[in-house]
């Protein structure tokens, strides 16, 4: 009797091996499995920055779901400027945050009026932190701790690596806003850290 092996049909596309400008080059075409591959590739990095700025698994998850979309549908702006990664993240933190405050417009103040409006020659430089000596889940946690506006902020700022002018454009708000809000989201979670 012949056995007879059956072997999944595959594409002659090897798309697991190809590097990401090949993938979003496909990807432009509407390639499908070049999509899920770039999926594959970031979603758990994607999912991990949702859920930091949205605290729900499964908010970050529908999130994060909707900002790939996104990223598909509008990839021809793409233009490599900067890293793929880096402009995929954008999406999610952009489209994280557009979500977060649609849902918490009734149940909390608006963002807006809880960040301090203040000059930029009232900033003073705030005292260091050395995160290094401390348990990086003691350091996540006290920053989920924090009111809205300082976790938002510093979890931009420290986790998703943004510096303070991509900050003030994310958020929409003024560099002299947005340094004092880090300084004093900063002073806040060493009070935490510390107490």
């Amino acid at each position: 009797m012949a056995v007879i092996i059956l072997k999944p049909i595959t594409n002659t596309l090897t798309v697991p091996n190809q590097n990401i400008d090949e993938l979003v080059a496909l990807c432009r075409e509407g390639n499908r499995s070049a999509q899920f591959e770039v999926y594959n590739r970031y979603y758990k990095a994607m999912y991990n920055t949702a859920l930091r700025i949205v605290k729900d698994v499964h908010w970050a998850e529908d999130v994060m779901q909707e900002a790939f979309l996104k990223a598909f549908t509008k990839i021809s702006a793409y233009r490599g400027e900067v890293a793929f990664g880096a402009w995929l993240k954008r999406i999610v933190v952009n489209h994280s945050l557009d979500s977060y405050k649609k849902i918490n417009r009734d149940i909390a103040e608006p963002l807006e009026d809880i960040l301090y409006k203040v000059e930029d020659d009232g900033y003073k430089e705030e005292a260091k932190v050395d995160f290094q000596s401390m348990q990086v889940q003691q350091v996540g946690a006290a920053i989920q701790s924090l009111k809205e506006s300082y976790r938002l902020v510093l979890t931009l700022l420290y986790i998703e690596g943004y510096d303070q002018e991509e900050i003030c454009e994310i958020m929409a708000i003024t560099p002299g806003n947005c340094r004092t809000t880090i300084s004093r989201a900063k002073e806040s979670l060493l009070k935490k850290l510390r107490g």
